[in-house]
């Protein structure tokens, strides 16, 4: 036992408790009002092994939301807790570089935002994006290409989403690069396809001053992202005559 056991337990027990934490409050909530649910509909509608398996399945939920540990965060290497303040403040006020890009594709909203909503389909149109894995329907961890042949890897989060109206996202603690973006799909008219837009904040290594460089060699985001965008209006518009 050290010296700051003996004088402030309770103060260093708090504090290893919140190391060990990795999910946000709103999940800790979720997952206990869930465990109980789950808990109480397998002894009140269950017998033998089902009752079992729901009780246990909800005990589960709520050690995880007591504990603010979800041991499947771990292994991925995902922290939700208190992230979005960090997302904020290292993107408020001049730190954060914006982009918006446009195009105009000629299929319709509900065929493109399925296309973007599978996270997984989007290394096939953004040529720096090595791979995005679903972890679960909101969190998914991505890996790029850097420069000079290096590789970034975070994790980012869906915050909000409309069907066939938008998808918003930002980076979790942890991240190579901080970002927080959006993509709006909106109908144009009758017979004049979809208007794809995404609004990109990020922070690169290096602040801006890594950004303007990155930009004389060619390779910012702005650029990026209308390359990728023509990308998507090339697949997507291909495909579609190939069923044709």
């Amino acid at each position: 036992m050290t010296f700051m056991d003996l004088e402030f337990p309770g103060d260093v027990r708090d504090a290893r408790v919140r190391a060990g934490r990795n999910i946000s409050e709103l999940e800790r909530w979720l997952s206990i009002a869930a465990g109980v649910g789950l808990a109480g509909y397998g002894l009140a509608k269950r017998r033998g092994m089902a009752a079992l398996m729901f009780a246990a399945g909800g005990a589960l939920l709520v050690r995880r939301g007591a504990s603010g540990h979800c041991d499947t965060y771990q292994l991925f290497g995902i922290n939700t807790a208190g992230t979005g303040q960090d997302t904020r403040q290292a993107l408020g006020g001049s730190a954060g570089v914006n982009v918006e890009e446009s195009i105009t594709i000629n299929q319709p909203v509900e065929l493109l935002y399925r296309f973007w909503r599978n996270l997984e389909n989007l290394p096939q149109v953004m040529r720096h994006l090595e791979s995005v894995e679903r972890v679960t329907d909101t969190l998914s961890r991505w890996r790029a290409k850097g420069p000079a042949n290096t590789t970034l890897e975070w994790n980012a989060e869906i915050i909000n989403e409309i069907p066939n109206q938008l998808i918003a996202w930002q980076s979790l603690e942890g991240s190579d690069v901080v970002s927080a973006g959006s993509v709006n799909f909106d109908d144009v008219g009758a017979g004049a396809g979809t208007r794809v837009r995404v609004r990109l904040q990020y922070n690169p290594p290096g602040g801006k001053v890594g950004a303007t460089l990155v930009k004389l060699l060619g390779r910012d985001a702005a650029t990026e992202i209308r390359q990728d965008l023509q990308q998507f209006k090339e697949t997507v518009e291909r495909r579609t005559a190939n069923r044709e």
